[in-house]
């Protein structure tokens, strides 16, 4: 069965990005699986003290900063496994029924991807240690894993609850309509009221598609209501949350549309740094 691969590096926002993943396991009842990586970090060199001081003198300091790299390796090793086991706790306590945690070194989006087969869902932090006092920030794994990763993602912000209401942002194309088809077949947001927004451009009978596009969620028993707005496409988004107190997003990433270039364009960071709401993104 595949499972909810859940990203904790130990940072301030690791707890929202746990209960975002035990919440998503027991809504999909899919094992949960938290993954752990230690990226290497850059090692002392002799550059740094190129010419300061003389050759024995600093082969002694290099041998010391290699002690030093290997015992922070060790205590980074040591300090993750601690923090999966207490997630792993954490998740049971909270009814997971199946739990496993994962660790390895290198860099968490290659982790992520040769996961790829395993995944159903992928929940991870809007930002990481980082930038723990920024949560604006964007993580510099984000845009690189929004466009590698098939299976679902679930960004999460600083903080998170189990939504009461989440919103789909259509534009009538057809990736938009194989968005919607994973909503209906997905299961995450299954209970939810939905609220399904257009916002006019230049896509042929919008209007009856997001009339189609209600009907197919609500004859799947989701309750809907449906919007066609005017205007910029991410102001009216953000007006529309804003309005409704939205507390999830949907959307697709890779259609030809203005909705892509919202999130692999170069209004991709202005969506994601300014949303305080957890994302879905569909592919």
């Amino acid at each position: 069965m595949k499972k909810i691969i859940t990203c904790v590096d130990g940072s301030a926002i690791t707890q929202a990005v746990t209960d975002a993943a035990i919440w998503s396991a027991n809504k999909l009842q899919h094992p949960l699986c938290f993954l752990h990586t230690i990226e290497r970090q850059q090692q002392h060199g002799a550059d740094d003290l190129s010419g300061a001081i003389g050759l024995g003198a600093r082969s002694s300091l290099l041998n010391e900063m290699t002690e030093l790299d290997e015992k922070r390796g060790k205590m980074a090793l040591e300090l993750g496994q601690q923090l999966l086991e207490d997630l792993a706790t954490q998740a049971k306590q909270a009814n997971v029924e199946q739990v496993e945690t994962r660790q390895r070194h290198g860099d968490v989006v290659e982790a992520i991807i040769d996961l790829s087969d395993m995944s159903r869902l992928i929940v991870i932090g809007r930002c990481g240690e980082n930038h723990e006092n920024n949560f604006k920030a964007l993580g510099s794994h984000i845009e690189t894993l929004l466009r590698q990763a098939s299976a679902p993602v679930l960004l999460v912000p600083k903080q998170f609850s189990a939504p009461k209401s989440f919103m789909i942002a259509y534009d009538g194309r057809a990736t938009a309509d194989k968005a919607l088809q994973k909503v209906i077949d997905g299961g995450l947001l299954h209970g939810i009221p939905c609220h399904l927004v257009a916002v006019k451009n230049k896509e042929r009978d919008l209007a009856p598609k997001l009339k189609l596009a209600t009907q197919r969620l609500q004859e799947q028993g989701f309750d809907v209501k449906a919007e066609l707005l005017e205007g910029p496409i991410y102001d009216s988004l953000m007006a529309y949350k804003q309005a409704n107190d939205i507390e999830l997003m949907v959307m697709g990433a890779f259609a030809h549309s203005k909705l892509r270039q919202l999130f692999v364009g170069s209004n991709t960071l202005r969506m994601l740094e300014t949303l305080d709401i957890p994302l879905v993104v569909l592919r």
